[in-house]
C-alpha cells in the first residue's frame, strides 16, 4: 500500500448528502476482484449518459477536477452495501482523501485499509473547504502534524486514531501488518513441527 504522508491537489467539491456505495460503483462493475480498473465506473450513473457519453456538468468531468486527489463532500458519505470495491474505485481514480461531516462506519474502516484518508470536519470547515475547492485553491492535507492548510494561516485541525495514522503513514495494509510478525509467525510453526510432526 502506498504511504500516505502529505497530499497536495485541487479538491473536487461534491455537494451530496448519503453519497451511497452504489452511487460510488454501481452493482454492475462489481465482477471484479482486481483492485485497478475501476477508476473509469467511479460515479459512473452520474459520471456518462445512457450513451456512454461523458456527462460535462459532473465535477469529475471537469478540468481540473478530473485530476482531483481530494474529494468533498456531504454528510453520511459511503453509506449503503459495504462493498470494498468503493474504495477501489476513488483511489484508482486517484482520490486518496475524502472530507465530510460524517462517514458510514463500514466505509470509512474500508479506506483505512486501502490508503485513503477519510477526515471528518464539522460543517462550517466543510464549507469553507468547498469554496476553496471552487476557486481552484490546492488544499495541502498533513497527515503526520493532522493539518489542513487551504492557502491562508488557518489551517484546520484533524483528528486521527493513532493505530490507522501508524498505517497510513508507513503503507500497511492488513498483509503487510501480518508479515510484521513473520519472525513470530515462522517460530511458532518450527514448534508446532517439533511437537507434532505427524501433521506435517
Amino acid at each position: 500500500m502506498e504511504k500516505f504522508t502529505k497530499l497536495k491537489s485541487i479538491a473536487a467539491d461534491l455537494p451530496i448528502m448519503n453519497v451511497d456505495t452504489d452511487m460510488i460503483i454501481p452493482k454492475q462493475f462489481l465482477k471484479t476482484i482486481k483492485r485497478t480498473g475501476l477508476g473509469s465506473a467511479l460515479f459512473y450513473e452520474m459520471r456518462y449518459d445512457e450513451k456512454g457519453n461523458a456527462i460535462k456538468t459532473f465535477i469529475l468531468n471537469q478540468a481540473p477536477y478530473d485530476k482531483a486527489k481530494i474529494l468533498i463532500s456531504g454528510k453520511n458519505f459511503g453509506c449503503g452495501s459495504s462493498r470494498e470495491h468503493a474504495p477501489w474505485a476513488l483511489l484508482d481514480f486517484g482520490i486518496r482523501c475524502v472530507i465530510a461531516e460524517s462517514f458510514a462506519d463500514i466505509f470509512y474502516n474500508n479506506c483505512f485499509k486501502n490508503g485513503i484518508l477519510p477526515i471528518v470536519l464539522p460543517e462550517n470547515q466543510v464549507k469553507e473547504l468547498s469554496e476553496a475547492a471552487k476557486k481552484n485553491k490546492e488544499i495541502e492535507i498533513d497527515l503526520i502534524d493532522q493539518k489542513i492548510h487551504k492557502g491562508d494561516n488557518r489551517p484546520f485541525d484533524f483528528e486521527i486514531e493513532s493505530f490507522r495514522k501508524e498505517c497510513l503513514l508507513n503503507g500497511y495494509d492488513d498483509i503487510a501488518l501480518t508479515l510484521k510478525k513473520d519472525v513470530k509467525i515462522n517460530s511458532f510453526e518450527q514448534k508446532k513441527k517439533n511437537l507434532t510432526p505427524w501433521l506435517y
